[in-house]
């Protein structure tokens, strides 16, 4: 499985490829940060960015797409301008058809270090040592975006898992639920056959 990890920003949009499957070493195919100039007007920086992500995709040819998931914070302009770039790495995966997965940074956290309130150097320096990296990525996020593409590689096979029973549910239910509309179908049938025979009888 190969992961294109991106940390979503418009000054700088962490990127990352990581490749591997769960249980067994992960491999760093590349990492990078998308950068656009915090005084260009904000289209400009938004078509900046899908273009970074798009020569990524090119080059790597991720089949899935981790972004983090934009939680709203204090500062609203910086949250405004994480959700606008999350949704244009999300634009060009979902034009080329590769599927996208939402994280949070605890999620993330978690995953990679065992704890949803870990720091950026905690996770930095776990994210070297899961990839056999010989100094954290720079910027931290860089290192966020390795570390968003590892954590949906170990929670994957979990989630298929789960959506193949809940798929492997609904059509329990939907058998069980023709069943029922069969087996009522049948009763009205022999009611009507009864009467039927009933009002021969009498005549």
């Amino acid at each position: 499985m190969r992961v294109l990890g991106v940390d979503p920003g418009l000054t700088r949009c962490g990127v990352g490829v990581v490749e591997g499957v769960a249980g067994r070493p992960l491999t760093m195919r590349g990492v990078g940060v998308v950068r656009t100039p915090a005084d260009a007007e904000l289209g400009h920086r938004l078509v900046a960015v899908e273009q970074g992500i798009e020569q990524w995709l090119d080059e790597h040819e991720p089949e899935f797409v981790a972004v983090e998931r934009v939680f709203s914070q204090h500062n609203v302009r910086t949250v405004m301008g994480t959700a606008q770039a999350s949704a244009v790495a999300m634009l060009c995966a979902a034009r080329r058809g590769i599927p996208v997965a939402l994280h949070t940074p605890s999620e993330v956290k978690a995953a990679v270090t065992g704890s949803g309130r870990a720091d950026k150097a905690q996770v930095g320096a776990m994210v070297t040592r899961l990839l056999r990296l010989d100094a954290p990525p720079k910027p931290a996020d860089a290192a966020d975006a390795l570390a968003l593409a590892i954590c949906h590689i170990w929670r994957a096979p979990a989630k298929n898992r789960l959506q193949e029973a809940a798929a492997q549910n609904r059509l329990q239910q939907a058998v069980a639920e023709q069943r029922l509309k069969q087996a009522a179908a049948e009763t009205r049938l022999k009611q009507a056959a009864a009467l039927h025979a009933s009002k021969g009888r009498t005549t």
